[in-house]
């Protein structure tokens, strides 16, 4: 459990994140969604360790925690494989078992816990391109594929699907369900589309300058329909709260 006790940032004379008090079970997958500038990303951030915090506390927090940018940030140099298994360089505990012969394309993709990443982000027929031979789509599943390479129990996602077109956008919507299904980390993603909140989280937290504004579950079973009748009524409240926030 992630507790976090009057959490706030400040820059200079300027709030970036109002204070706020929440927690985060083990294994549960929140959504934010909020006007920009309301802190969400600031939040994403302290967690990450990437800011300090100005006021409060941030208890539980795991060891191993790894973010997920909008942009992949793929090292260009590396070929897919060896993007993947870019935390291994310096510390080669990370492999789970005998690291591969060199630093070679074709042995990193050949070891066990690549192939096995390769193959479920449908990437093996790929493992020795570069990143600017690769879709945006295919870029975004090998950075969600180095992100759990490191195996951390808590990944901070910011917007990592606005860029992409509608339909590579969906798939990776059903890839990222089916890690977390398998997988069973903690997930805090941060989107502006309402919609993509609904289908991903079990829960979502409306964020505005003075903090959280609301705090609701998700208990719709997956698969969700955006068409079905209560995920519209669930839609339609949580932009009513953004919009009485005016979040929008």
């Amino acid at each position: 459990m992630i507790r976090l006790t009057d959490v706030s940032k400040r820059y200079g004379g300027k709030m970036a994140l109002a204070p706020l008090s929440v927690s985060f079970a083990d294994h549960s997958f929140t959504c934010l969604v909020g006007k920009s500038g309301c802190g969400k990303t600031t939040l994403l951030r302290l967690l990450a360790g990437l800011e300090e915090k100005t006021t409060g506390r941030i208890e539980g927090l795991p060891r191993r925690v790894a973010p997920v940018f909008q942009e992949p940030r793929l090292m260009q140099w590396l070929t897919v494989a060896q993007n993947i298994a870019f935390a291994a360089r310096g510390n080669p505990a990370l492999w789970g078992s005998t690291p591969p012969d060199g630093t070679a394309s074709r042995a990193v993709a050949r070891h066990p816990k690549v192939a096995g990443l390769l193959d479920r982000l449908g990437l093996s027929g790929d493992s020795g391109l570069y990143p600017a031979q690769l879709s945006g789509g295919m870029a975004q599943r090998v950075s969600l594929g180095r992100t759990l390479f490191y195996d951390p129990e808590l990944i901070l996602m910011d917007e990592p699907f606005s860029a992409l077109d509608y339909f590579t956008r969906q798939n990776l919507q059903r890839m990222l369900l089916h890690l977390f299904r398998t997988e069973r980390k903690t997930i805090l993603f941060v989107t502006h589309d309402v919609e993509e909140a609904l289908l991903l989280g079990d829960r979502i937290l409306v964020l505005d300058k003075d903090g959280i504004r609301a705090d609701r579950p998700i208990l719709l079973p997956r698969p969700r329909q955006a068409t079905d009748p209560a995920f519209q009524s669930l839609r339609q409240e949580i932009l009513e709260l953004l919009l009485a926030g005016e979040a929008l």
